[in-house]
């Protein structure tokens, strides 16, 4: 029987029952208290699902005359595997051409942890990201890179630990004009003195 995510209902008795199954002393000292722990990281890291983009952005929108590149990089984030559960993480780089409103700069990393913080692949999370910014301000195109490592092909499967994947949304202006793509790609390439 599918149980409602709403319920409220603990997966600790779940989580032991796995543990049971693949370890020889699951009641030992080390493993006593993971079923509560586990299920504590669990939620907090699928409390995405729990959360409204638009409560988190609450009113840091902004009317203002701007027509410039607005760009966040380097947004670092952590995310889970829907395929695995297994964590794949790395950074995201956001940028959009304001049409009429500007979202608040600080904002724009919590957009990121909202979607980051459900069960994930890397593309779905990319896009989310970008419609959900095209959808609050209408600009005039946004940008979303994504560049992550994943442990399930770092630990297993292929266990190659140095592969990376980048993926890429890009709505309006950023997919129809080459100049604007180019430079938030030059743009997010360079790096500043020190870093």
């Amino acid at each position: 029987m599918a149980r409602n995510k709403s319920d409220g209902g603990s997966l600790t008795p779940l989580i032991r029952k796995i543990l049971q199954t693949l370890v020889d002393d699951a009641g030992r000292e080390g493993l006593a208290l993971t079923p509560e722990r586990v299920e504590k990281s669990l939620r907090f890291l699928t409390s995405g699902y729990q959360t409204d983009v638009r409560k988190v952005v609450n009113d840091a929108l902004y009317s203002v005359k701007y027509d410039e590149m607005v760009i966040v990089r380097d947004i670092e984030f952590f995310s889970l595997c829907e395929h695995h559960l297994l964590p794949f993480f790395g950074k995201i780089h956001v940028a959009y051409l304001p049409r009429n409103r500007v979202i608040g700069l600080s904002k724009i990393p919590r957009i990121v942890d909202v979607f980051a913080r459900r069960l994930q692949i890397q593309e779905r999370l990319t896009q989310e990201i970008a419609h959900s910014i095209q959808d609050m301000i209408k600009p005039i195109g946004v940008g979303v890179i994504c560049e992550a490592r994943h442990l399930c092909m770092m630990m297993r499967g292929v266990e190659k630990q140095h592969s990376g994947a980048v993926t890429s949304a890009m709505l309006g202006a950023f997919r129809t004009r080459k100049e604007t793509r180019d430079e938030f790609l030059s743009l997010v390439a360079h790096k500043p003195n020190g870093a």
